[in-house]
């Protein structure tokens, strides 16, 4: 079991997130919103992300279906993570946002198809 800490960019957001089996499911994905963001994200069950800090310092944004749920810093406008459509039990994390891990160092991230979902 791994736990990392995360945060936005200025720091009024912060959060823990555990990876019972190290990091899985790195991806991007194609639908309009992530394509604009370009993070790569990890995907955890929902129980095992939490905010530390600053959860009055998120804001939510969803659209057409509103399942999915996206959350980003009202300070600093980084994304930090959002509750999935296509998996309503899991958060997808923005990896740039986890303290140790280089977003740019992933090689061969798949890109989802969530465009099509």
């Amino acid at each position: 079991m791994d736990s990392k800490l995360g945060s936005c960019h200025c720091g009024a957001v912060t959060f823990e997130v555990i990876f019972k089996n190290g990091m899985q499911n790195i991806r991007r994905c194609d639908c309009s919103l992530c394509k604009r963001k370009g993070a790569i994200m990890v995907s955890v069950p929902l129980a095992d992300r939490t905010v530390t800090n600053g959860k009055d310092a998120l804001t939510l944004y969803q659209w057409n279906t509103k399942t999915a749920k996206h959350y980003f810093c009202k300070e600093c406008g980084i994304y930090t993570h959002h509750q999935r459509r296509s998996v309503p039990t899991e958060f997808g994390v923005n990896v740039g946002c986890l303290e140790g891990v280089d977003p740019l160092s992933l090689k061969d991230v798949v890109i989802g198809n969530g465009a099509a979902q």
